[in-house]
């Protein structure tokens, strides 16, 4: 069974992108097959988040769930990401990153086994009750989704789908 990396805490809310409809395939650009940059993403958030957190994930990977993308600490004034974050640790008026199942700091988009099937990518965000989460050491996903548990008010999903 893969692991979850989205707590259904508290209310749900509108994640979309311009680059892709819910449900629908990633197009190439943001993937390994195309210029590997993260898409640009809205949400409607929650009036009371001081903070939100970010976990892209595929849970078709065949091993385990596999990580795309750790982003937190993100300010609860924004309501999008532009498209190509860079890939640092800190980006400046967006959060902090950690890092994916790739071994890198960042984005990396979806790039399943070849012949292996349509995979599912998850964008599941976190609108939290805390202003900054004040992480020692190194972010992976598990790390944030512990620590980020009991402090999810609210919730907002989007999924897309890539095959290669």
């Amino acid at each position: 069974m893969p692991r979850e990396y989205l707590l259904k805490d508290g209310s749900e809310f509108s994640l979309t992108s311009d680059d892709f409809k819910n449900g629908e395939t990633i197009p190439k650009r943001f993937t390994c097959d195309g210029d590997n940059i993260s898409p640009r993403l809205k949400w409607n958030g929650l009036s009371e988040a001081k903070s939100y957190a970010l976990i892209v994930y595929d849970p078709d990977a065949p091993m385990k769930t596999f990580i795309h993308w750790v982003l937190y600490d993100i300010p609860p004034s924004l309501n999008s990401l532009y498209e190509a974050i860079q890939k640092n640790v800190v980006v400046e008026g967006v959060g902090k990153q950690g890092k994916n199942d790739f071994g890198e700091i960042g984005y990396d988009g979806p790039c399943p086994p070849r012949g292996h099937g349509v995979h599912r990518y998850y964008f599941a965000m976190h609108a939290l009750n805390v202003d900054q989460l004040n992480i020692k050491g190194e972010v992976n996903a598990d790390k944030l989704i512990n620590l980020i548990r009991g402090k999810v008010i609210g919730y907002g999903l989007l999924m897309g789908k890539y095959q290669r």
